[in-house]
């Protein structure tokens, strides 16, 4: 990982499933999480992107947002968010500048390379908090939810 906590957060500007431009700055506030994970409509990830559909509410009661991002296009995360009714971000990396910078590793499943599935906790100053290398999906936005409410304590 080339990032420390503590430090900055990698600057980004990507594209959500709605071709809109998200970026680091729009967050200034409030604290975020980026979620990085493989592949649109895969089975973790549909767990992930439903689990923090379900929870909005509590990480927007919490002053949190959630972006998950993935090497796939804007047409592929709007697919996807349709067709599981997200009502989160998904953020288009498909040149993986923000991937690259955040130094997300990369694993190999069945002959291709994939993104590790990887969480970063941003504060509202923009500082990198916490990461979160080789996510479990299962049951992981109780986790981010718990840990960031008590770093807000």
């Amino acid at each position: 990982m080339s990032l420390e906590e503590g430090k900055r957060f990698v600057d980004f500007s990507l594209k959500n499933q709605d071709g809109e431009t998200v970026s680091l700055d729009d967050f200034k506030g409030k604290w975020l999480v980026v979620y990085v994970y493989p592949k649109d409509d895969t089975p973790g990830c549909t767990i992930q992107g439903k689990s923090f559909t379900a929870t909005r509410q509590d990480f927007d009661d919490a002053n949190i947002s959630v972006v998950g991002v993935s090497e796939d296009d804007v047409a592929s995360h709007k697919s996807f968010c349709n067709k599981f009714g997200f009502t989160i971000d998904l953020l288009a990396d498909p040149d993986h500048e923000l991937l690259n910078a955040a130094g997300v590793g990369q694993s190999e499943y069945k002959g291709t390379m994939y993104w590790n599935r990887t969480s970063f906790v941003i504060d509202p100053d923009g500082s990198l908090r916490k990461i979160y290398e080789k996510v479990n999906p299962e049951g992981h936005e109780q986790v981010l939810l718990n840990d960031i409410k008590a770093m807000q304590a």
